[in-house]
C-alpha cells in the first residue's frame, strides 16, 4: 500500500476531475463528506489502491478540511482554549493555550502547501502574498486575524500567525470567572463607561486588550450612536445604532489606501456619541485624542505599552510626530485633558492575564511645561506576591487603593 502522503497527493491532483467543489459548497457537511468519500473511492479504485473504510474516511476528512476548512490546522481552529496559532515552517507549528506556548506534533505537506492554504484565504478578499507583496494582514470569517509573510523579508519561506477570536468570552462575568479582574473592578469600569470617562486599555502583546475593549464597550448605554474603527473588524458591540469602519491597505497599484486616521476624521462627520478605536499606533493618536476632548467623551481605544508610564511616553511621541509641530508641553496638555483612565493588562509567568492596574491620568499643575510630570494615580492594583503565595484566592490579589479619581467627582 502506498504511503498516505502519496495517496493524499494523488487525490489532491485528481479531485477536481471527480468532484466540483463549487457545486457542493452549499450542501450540508454530511452531504459534502458523502460526495467526497465517493470521489476518493473512485480515485483509489482507478489507481488499484486498497485501503480500509477507516482510512477512506480519514482521507475524505482531510480533503474536506483542505477544501472547506483550514487544512491540517482545522481542528485546532475549532478549539476555543487555543488563542494563537504560529506556523514558523510547514513542520513547525506552535500554539498558545492558557497563555503558554507549546509545539504541536502537526505539519503541512510542505511550505508550498502552507502558501496554497494562505492563497485560498486571501483570494476572495482581493489580497495577494508574493515577493512583490511579502506581508499581508486579513480577517477570517470567524473574526480571527491572520498575518502572513514570505521571503525575502523572512528567512523562512513562509511564516503565518493567527490570533483567534475568543467566542467564549462574552461579558465581564467571563473575565471575573477567569480571574482577570474582580467584581469591584468590573463595577468601577462599568461606572466609568456610563459616566463617559475617556479610557485607554493598554498592555504588552497578547495580554487581551482587544477582548477587554470589546467587553467594556458593551457597558455603553444602548441609546447612544457608536462608531468603531479598526484595522480588522473584531469588536462586536450589542448596540443597535452602531457603525463599524475598517481600514484598507493599498491595492496592487499602490492606490486606494484608507488609514485609521482617515476613518477617525471621517467619523467626526457621522454624529457619533462615542468613538471606539481598536488600536492607535501612530499619527492617528492626535485625531483620537482631539475627538475625546471635543464633544466625544466616553471614547475608548487600546495602545501597546509595557506600563502606564510607558503609555504616556508613547502617546507623547505619537503626538509630536503627528505633523502639527507640537512641543512636549503641548503634547502633555492634550494627554491630560483627553485621557481619564488607563486599564493596564499584564500576562503573568503562569500564562494568566490580569488587569494589573486601573489608573487615573492627570496633573496637579495648571501650566504644564516640558518638565512637568504627568501623574498616574493608581485606583486598583494587582499584588503579584500575594497571587503566587496564595494562588487559590485570586480575588484577594486585587487591591483598591485609597485614591479617589477626580473624573468621577
Amino acid at each position: 500500500m502506498r504511503k498516505e502522503n502519496e495517496i493524499m497527493g494523488l487525490i489532491y491532483e485528481q479531485i477536481s476531475n471527480n468532484l466540483d467543489i463549487f457545486e457542493i459548497k452549499n450542501l450540508s457537511k454530511k452531504e459534502r463528506l458523502r460526495k467526497i468519500e465517493k470521489a476518493v473511492i473512485e480515485i483509489l479504485e482507478k489507481e488499484k489502491t486498497i485501503v480500509s473504510e477507516k482510512q477512506i474516511k480519514e482521507i475524505a476528512d482531510k480533503v474536506y478540511d483542505e477544501s472547506f476548512g483550514y487544512g491540517p490546522i482545522s481542528e485546532i481552529m475549532k478549539n476555543d482554549e487555543i488563542t494563537e496559532i504560529m506556523i514558523n515552517n510547514y513542520d513547525q507549528i506552535y500554539i498558545e493555550k492558557n497563555g503558554m506556548l507549546q509545539k504541536l506534533n502537526l505539519l503541512f505537506n510542505s511550505n508550498n502547501h502552507v502558501k496554497n492554504f494562505i492563497d485560498k484565504i486571501l483570494s476572495p478578499l482581493g489580497l495577494r502574498l508574493d515577493e512583490s507583496y511579502p506581508m499581508v494582514d486579513a480577517r477570517l470569517n470567524d473574526g480571527s486575524r491572520i498575518n502572513a509573510i514570505v521571503s525575502p523579508i523572512t528567512f523562512n519561506e513562509i511564516t503565518v500567525t493567527i490570533r483567534k477570536f475568543r467566542k467564549s468570552l462574552k461579558d465581564i462575568n467571563d473575565l471575573i470567572n477567569l480571574g482577570t479582574l474582580n467584581y469591584e473592578m468590573a463595577e468601577f469600569i462599568k461606572l466609568s463607561v456610563i459616566n463617559k470617562a475617556n479610557i485607554i486599555v493598554s498592555g504588552a502583546t497578547s495580554t487581551g486588550k482587544t477582548t477587554l475593549l470589546n467587553i467594556v464597550s458593551n457597558f455603553i448605554p444602548l441609546n447612544e450612536r457608536i462608531v468603531t474603527i479598526e484595522d480588522t473588524l473584531e469588536l462586536n458591540l450589542n448596540i443597535e445604532n452602531l457603525i463599524r469602519l475598517e481600514s484598507r491597505p493599498a491595492n496592487i497599484e499602490g492606490k486606494g489606501e484608507i488609514t485609521i486616521r482617515d476613518l477617525v476624521r471621517n467619523s467626526l462627520r457621522m454624529r457619533p456619541d462615542r468613538i471606539v478605536v481598536g488600536e492607535i499606533r501612530g499619527v492617528e493618536a492626535i485625531d483620537v485624542l482631539q475627538a475625546m476632548n471635543t464633544g466625544h467623551k466616553g471614547s475608548l481605544t487600546t495602545i501597546h505599552a509595557n506600563s502606564p508610564f510607558d503609555l504616556v511616553s508613547r502617546i507623547e511621541t505619537m503626538l509630536i510626530m503627528s505633523g502639527l509641530n507640537l512641543n512636549p508641553s503641548a503634547a502633555r496638555r492634550i494627554i491630560v485633558s483627553s485621557i481619564d483612565l488607563i486599564i493596564f493588562l499584564e500576562r503573568l509567568s503562569d500564562g494568566r492575564r490580569v488587569v494589573s492596574k486601573i489608573s487615573e491620568i492627570n496633573s496637579d499643575e495648571e501650566n504644564i511645561t516640558d518638565r512637568t510630570d504627568i501623574e498616574i494615580k493608581d485606583i486598583f492594583l494587582f499584588d503579584k506576591n500575594r497571587y503566587f503565595n496564595s494562588y487559590e484566592n485570586t480575588n484577594d490579589c486585587f487591591i483598591r487603593t485609597n485614591y479617589k479619581p477626580k473624573f468621577l467627582n
